[in-house]
């Protein structure tokens, strides 16, 4: 890969030849590294730099020791080089915004903390169907990555977690459904399948039809209510399934009322990720050693197709036209002046209101609570990676917002054997209250050390033997991150990792950016041939 990251002090910086390029990237994070990897495959000259030593950004995966200082200091001050003698153009410092608050850490991580490898951006998995499963097959991404399935899913209901019944199979292994409930959900399932096979052509049986374009614009909640479905079959679907981040009982107050027709597309992409891969027992997989890996596969795509890759080289200025008044190009912290036509940067950088990027797509909360805990056994026996829902008031009449949680094991190199990394996180409007329910969730799943030894729980509605069977809490950081919105101009800000599980959302917001800076070029268009996407398996044993 070309890369040059073997700095012997923070000022030894190498010289970058040449001194123009299309397009300068600044961070390496998923979008970062999807528009350099999509630039450069449509013949753009990239330069692709980022301050730390490491690829990610906001997207990485991090040594535990590494977690706490990047989260209270993700950037590093540099000093200001003096003035370039040039008449043409004058240097605006950049400054940058802590997207990080509130962190709180607590207990003592096992040794040796290292073995550990923690995603800033947790709790997040793919989809076996999902969009960004597809880029990374025909880009050839998927060659510097592996996968691993995530075993099962649960939702918390009535003081209990209970396994998601999300295929046929599934629902008639189902012990906390009774035969009515099993019926309504296969009734439910058949209806949305023949919807899905009638949209796309087939002939469907049983004289199923297509769900009307008047029920498609409903509420999604009110469709499930139309069908007679119970509230637990009703929470599973929308919370578990659809993916809802909002109370959809409660429309005056909800964020992101979900329509029919997107809680359909939604299941149309669950249900055909089950089965795609061999080694995918359900919907869900996960980038063995973290999701950092993914914005490094599409850098790699990148340095292939020509990109010059310079890590621990941070971007100090912006490059004025004086004339005209215009971006023209970057300082780096090596005083060197790098001229391009575009510019994309990490979320982090503060642009000068002058230059300030004009459009984008507002966030419909402004931060996500995050919780990351090491613990010493699985949540659920016999399984190693699983993903947790608990629905809106599931904890708290309160709580107008879904907390999810993913437990992940050594079988995908995140932490030693017989240990666990389990992330939870929470759209919210403030750190108390989202911290809040963070900590709720936790004190069902988890049982902690007292000062004197022993253990103890603050969740009292399980029963003792299942409080006996829980893992005990090791070690755990909360912290809330800020949510910024995608915007583009001759400067481009990427956004932040949102509050969603998977990419769909940084996908299209990314791809939009790619679209306004090159607006007749394809987006990442395929490099492999349609024989070799059939041998990428996606997940492997």
């Amino acid at each position: 890969m070309a890369e040059t990251s073997t700095l012997t002090t923070t000022h030894d910086y190498p010289a970058i030849d040449p001194t123009s390029f299309d397009l300068i990237v600044s961070g390496t994070g998923f979008p970062e590294s999807l528009l350099a990897a999509a630039a450069a495959a449509a013949g753009k000259s990239v330069l692709h730099v980022d301050p730390h030593p490491f690829y990610g950004s906001h997207f990485a995966s991090l040594p535990l020791p590494s977690l706490s200082s990047f989260l209270s200091s993700p950037s590093y001050p540099y000093p200001f080089p003096s003035p370039s003698s040039s008449s043409s153009y004058t240097a605006v410092e950049l400054r940058h915004h802590l997207l990080y608050s509130a962190i709180e850490t607590s207990g003592s991580p096992p040794e040796p903390c290292r073995n550990f490898v923690i995603d800033l951006a947790g709790p997040r998995m793919l989809y076996c169907a999902d969009e960004a499963v597809d880029l990374l097959l025909r880009s050839g991404a998927s060659h510097h990555v592996e996968f691993k399935s995530v075993d099962s899913s649960l939702i918390y209901w009535e003081g209990r977690l209970c396994f998601v019944p999300d295929s046929r199979q599934a629902i008639f292994k189902d012990r906390t459904l009774g035969l009515a409930e099993k019926s309504q959900m296969m009734r439910f399932l058949k209806l949305v399948q023949n919807h899905i096979a009638s949209s796309g052509g087939e002939v469907v049986e049983d004289g199923g039809v297509r769900i009307s374009d008047e029920d498609l614009q409903l509420p999604f909640v009110d469709f499930l209510q139309k069908q007679r479905l119970p509230r637990k079959i009703r929470a599973i679907v929308l919370y578990a399934i659809a993916m809802a981040d909002y109370d959809q009982d409660n429309a005056n107050s909800c964020n992101k009322l979900v329509t029919t027709k997107e809680g359909i597309e939604t299941i149309a992409l669950y249900t055909s990720s089950i089965g795609r891969f061999t080694n995918a027992v359900g919907a869900f997989i996960y980038p063995m050693y973290g999701h950092g890996e993914l914005p490094q596969a599409f850098c790699r795509c990148a340095a292939v197709k020509g990109a010059l890759y310079v890590l621990r080289m941070p971007v100090i200025a912006l490059l004025i036209d004086k004339e005209h008044k215009q971006y023209t190009g970057v300082r780096l912290a090596s005083g060197q002046d790098i001229l391009s036509r575009q510019l994309v940067m990490a979320p982090s950088y503060e642009v000068p209101s002058s230059f300030s990027p004009c459009d984008g797509t507002s966030n419909l909360c402004n931060h996500v609570a995050r919780g990351v805990c090491i613990t010493s056994s699985s949540i659920q026996r016999d399984s190693s990676n699983i993903m947790l829902v608990f629905p809106p008031k599931s904890l708290h009449s309160e709580q107008l917002t879904t907390i999810r949680a993913l437990q992940l094991s050594s079988n995908v190199a995140v932490c030693p054997p017989g240990l666990f990394v389990v992330y939870l996180s929470i759209p919210c409007t403030d750190a108390s209250s989202g911290k809040g329910y963070i900590k709720a969730a936790m004190d069902v799943l988890f049982t902690t050390h007292t000062s004197n030894g022993s253990e103890c729980s603050l969740a009292t509605n399980n029963g003792d033997q299942e409080r006996e069977n829980k893992p005990t809490l090791i070690w755990n950081c909360l912290y809330v991150q800020e949510l910024t919105k995608a915007s583009s101009d001759a400067i481009c800000l990427c956004p932040m990792p949102d509050e969603s599980l998977e990419y769909k959302n940084l996908l299209e917001s990314t791809r939009k950016l790619f679209t306004k800076m090159y607006p007749n070029e394809e987006f990442l268009a395929q490099t492999i041939t349609s024989e070799n996407l059939g041998d990428d398996n996606g997940s492997s044993d």
